[in-house]
């Protein structure tokens, strides 16, 4: 059975959610705090193994016409290196307006400041895994 996990990567916080094929249900799993690449690859590697997903799917940063700025070359060299390291298929999903939605969710949620904060971006990770999932949805098993 697929399992994902899904990335948004910020400069100061990264997002990962976590979801199956089969409830299709994405979860957030937590915020990496972490001002360099570095830091950042360790705890992605680290939630890999805790989680032992079979595929990644990275948020991408499309710019709104659709075209990719500096900030998508280095989510793809972040790719790279991620595919390099695990050997998982990794997906590219479009991203835009997922912190949006994301930050909508939490107006309602009745959470402070700093909670919010706290979840924003693994919140963000779910919109893009379910944006994926959805658009796999023939993957349903």
């Amino acid at each position: 059975m697929p399992r994902y996990l899904a990335i948004d990567l910020g400069d100061k916080r990264t997002g990962l959610a976590v979801a199956d094929s089969v409830l299709r249900l994405p979860m957030p799993l937590e915020v990496v705090q972490a001002t360099t690449h570095d830091l950042v690859r360790d705890a992605v590697l680290r939630a890999i193994e805790s989680h032992d997903p079979t595929d990644l799917v990275v948020g991408m940063p499309f710019n709104m016409d659709g075209s990719e700025g500096p900030r998508a070359r280095i989510v793809r060299a972040f790719v790279g290196l991620l595919q390099e390291r695990t050997r998982l298929p990794v997906h590219l999903q479009d991203e835009r307006c997922s912190s949006i939605d994301a930050e909508e969710f939490l107006q309602r949620s009745g959470r402070t400041h700093g909670q919010k904060k706290a979840i924003r971006d693994a919140l963000a990770a779910c919109v893009i895994l379910q944006a994926f999932l959805d658009a796999h949805g023939a993957r349903r098993t």
